[in-house]
């Protein structure tokens, strides 16, 4: 009877443990250079990249968005994109001009090259 306790109880942490890991995704909206860095994967310099593109561009409207993003490309985003999240856009029309923002962007910094 002690054993099955046991384990239950085990069991029920472990279940908890992950429930709260999988809910402390960073926000790439509102994070600071600091806390993006607790990322596996996201360095000093990409995460300064990440906050600057979002002041210059604005809110991303996804996770995926961060390939628009110097330094940062399908490879890296795949590894990191597990902790990350966006949150909630406001409006739909609103991330449709986002969207054009990052194309005109990415075509932009693709010029450049």
């Amino acid at each position: 009877m002690k054993l099955m306790m046991i384990m239950a109880v085990l069991f029920g942490s472990l279940f908890f443990a992950q429930t709260s890991i999988a809910s402390d995704k960073v926000n790439i909206n509102t994070a600071s250079a600091k806390e993006l860095q607790k990322v596996k994967g996201i360095g000093e310099k990409t995460a300064e990249a990440i906050v600057q593109y979002r002041k210059k561009h604005g809110k991303f409207s996804g996770v995926s968005d961060l390939v628009n993003v110097k330094g940062i490309g399908e490879k890296k985003l795949k590894k990191m994109k597990g902790s990350l999240q966006a949150g909630k856009s406001s409006a739909k029309s609103k991330g449709k001009a986002k969207k054009d923002d990052h194309k005109k962007h990415k075509k932009e910094m693709k010029d450049k090259k």
